[in-house]
């Protein structure tokens, strides 16, 4: 029940952050241009992730995918919130990222030491949330993660 809760709060407030609150633009490609990129790249690794979870590109919420790629964390609803706080710990701030938080954190307490382990993760990287990934599609996905010490 309580990932229903999140996930239609998701399904909700989706179409109305990305054109309200999203100032970047759309990547403008797709799911078959990314896995043409070289197999060690980050473009490949992100359309291998879209393929494998049935995904599609959502435009303007790219970076989301980005950083389930670069940090290797799942899809499930805690692992959805674990990867706020990843970012969080990161130093990234937005009202999405402190809405899944809040609401997240309230719904799985009992998910406290997998959310606490994640925003350590974050700290201990350097910083990378803030970068534009779109340029950085052909870097090797390794390189990338080691660079900013990315667990």
């Amino acid at each position: 029940m309580r990932a229903v809760i999140l996930e239609h709060l998701y399904e909700w407030s989706k179409k109305p952050y990305q054109k309200f609150l999203k100032k970047n633009c759309a990547w403008n490609i797709s799911v078959t241009e990314l896995v043409h990129y070289p197999e060690h790249s980050l473009g490949f690794h992100l359309g291998a992730f879209l393929l494998k979870h049935r995904f599609e590109i959502q435009p303007k919420l790219e970076n989301h995918d980005v950083f389930h790629v670069l940090t290797n964390t799942g899809i499930s609803v805690p692992e959805e919130i674990s990867m706020q706080y990843y970012l969080l710990g990161n130093g990234k701030k937005s009202l999405y990222l402190f809405t899944v938080i809040g609401i997240g954190t309230f719904l799985y307490p009992d998910c406290y030491q997998l959310f606490k382990k994640a925003y350590q993760k974050g700290k201990s990287a350097y910083r990378f949330h803030h970068l534009d990934f779109s340029k950085m599609l052909e870097q090797p996905l390794g390189k990338i993660q080691s660079a900013f010490l990315i667990q």
